[in-house]
């Protein structure tokens, strides 16, 4: 193992720790969701906390995203084809 390969396997387990963050994040943001639309009719809760549910999932999601494409981006920095 050289020393120019260890700031890239840091990097690449930086990487792969932010994408295993995505994903639970996807995964929870998904269940919540529906765990919501399924469990707010049943309490009683007004329509109007549905659209707050559903913007707080988008939210969710739209930062997974985000997130995602800075994985990308880093991922094609270290290969060199920016």
């Amino acid at each position: 193992m050289s020393a120019q390969n260890q700031p890239d396997e840091t990097q690449e387990a930086s990487l792969a720790a932010k994408g295993r963050l995505v994903s639970i994040v996807i995964v929870g943001t998904m269940v919540l969701w529906l765990l919501s639309l399924w469990l707010g009719p049943k309490l009683g809760l007004p329509g109007r906390y549905a659209f707050l549910f559903d913007f707080a999932a988008l939210a969710g999601l739209f930062w997974a995203l985000m997130v995602s494409l800075q994985i990308r981006r880093a991922r094609k920095a270290a290969r060199g084809n920016e």
